[in-house]
């Protein structure tokens, strides 16, 4: 979500994560930002903002996205999963560090069922700690803020009682052209075939040429400008694009995904073929090492019969082509999964600033 608010306009003064892996990769793109290793369950916010060298009540915004796998409707919806309390950790930081605004992000499995239950107590506890929360609670489709996939996120959005109510940001409309509706090949179709270059088996950085970009893409690559971007310019990667680790696929595989038609699920995998035209269905993170390490699914290419390269997932996720997501496709593709999209953390974000304003 960070670089979603830091396009919005706000300066991130802090950030922490329980992975040191993914804390990593953090701190390469947000150099400006202090990273913190630190388990949410036993962080306290006094401690964090003594770290930040920050004062109680001075914060604008505290957002995050507490791992909550176990209400996903994807999976196994298990009650009794640690991951689950996490919210109520969060809630707890809102008490003690005392910002101006909150935004929660999770799964869409949150309203549903009895995972709704741990959501009321999520909002009670905000309340009792003097805040007002955005009502009805709502979910947001990234691919209705310009990102070329359907995904559904919950956003709690609250303020400080003595504050003016907020709304949450409206979704761009279908009909203003290609950058609010961008499509899979707007976002991939200027990438190379990565089965042409041998030495992509071994490392994750490709040295060539692009394609023609769409303005989707062009903005991405940093050549087309993008006039709503408040955040720090980085500067256009000379040195290749990475996130294009291959991957090595048997001969019956590779049949298998080129007799796949764009818009079906292959048989045996049940990978989900991207469609040239559509938007991609929802990038997965899969599991942790603490959590069986699965890997998730990855959508099979419109054209070549190949999954995905983390680049082209993190295309799809509109992150810019500056952004370096961890070598291996194991961590990357973890990395882009379990992110919000930049675009629509963005969208979120712009509706606090109107406030702030």
């Amino acid at each position: 979500m960070s670089l979603g608010f830091e396009q919005a306009g706000f300066r991130i003064v802090a950030a922490l994560d329980s992975d040191p892996i993914h804390l990593a990769t953090y701190a390469r793109n947000f150099p400006d930002t202090m990273a913190l290793c630190a388990d949410l369950s036993e962080t306290h916010g006094h401690e964090i903002l003594r770290q930040a060298g920050l004062r109680q009540g001075r914060i604008e915004v505290l957002f995050g996205g507490p791992p909550c796998q176990g209400f996903s409707l994807i999976g196994k919806r298990r009650k009794d999963d640690s991951r689950n309390g996490l919210i109520y950790h969060f809630a707890r930081l809102v008490r003690e560090v005392r910002p101006l605004y909150f935004v929660m992000e999770n799964v869409e499995g949150l309203m549903r069922g009895g995972a709704s239950d741990s959501l009321q107590s999520f909002v009670r506890r905000v309340e009792r700690s003097g805040y007002k929360v955005v009502r009805p609670i709502r979910s947001l489709d990234a691919s209705q803020f310009g990102v070329p996939q359907r995904r559904k996120r919950v956003f709690v959005i609250g303020y400080r009682k003595d504050l003016p109510a907020l709304e949450y940001p409206r979704a761009l409309p279908a009909g203003d052209g290609a950058r609010n509706c961008p499509t899979v090949w707007d976002a991939i179709g200027d990438l190379p075939n990565v089965d042409d270059c041998q030495q992509l088996l071994a490392e994750d950085v490709y040295h060539g040429p692009l394609g023609q970009p769409s303005e989707y893409a062009g903005i991405l690559r940093g050549e087309t400008a993008d006039d709503e971007n408040r955040s720090h310019r980085r500067p256009r990667r000379l040195d290749g694009l990475t996130g294009y680790l291959r991957t090595v696929h048997s001969e019956k595989t590779v049949s298998r995904f080129a007799q796949t038609l764009p818009g079906s699920y292959e048989p045996v995998s049940r990978f989900y073929r991207l469609t040239k035209g559509g938007v991609a269905p929802t990038l997965r993170a899969g599991t942790g090492p603490g959590h069986g390490s699965f890997t998730a699914p990855r959508p099979i290419h419109p054209i070549y019969a190949r999954c995905i390269t983390v680049r082209e997932a993190a295309r799809l996720h509109s992150f810019p082509d500056w952004f370096r997501f961890h070598p291996t496709k194991w961590h990357g593709f973890r990395e882009v999964g379990n992110s919000v999209p930049p675009l629509l953390a963005r969208a979120v974000a712009r509706s606090l600033i109107a406030h702030l304003t």
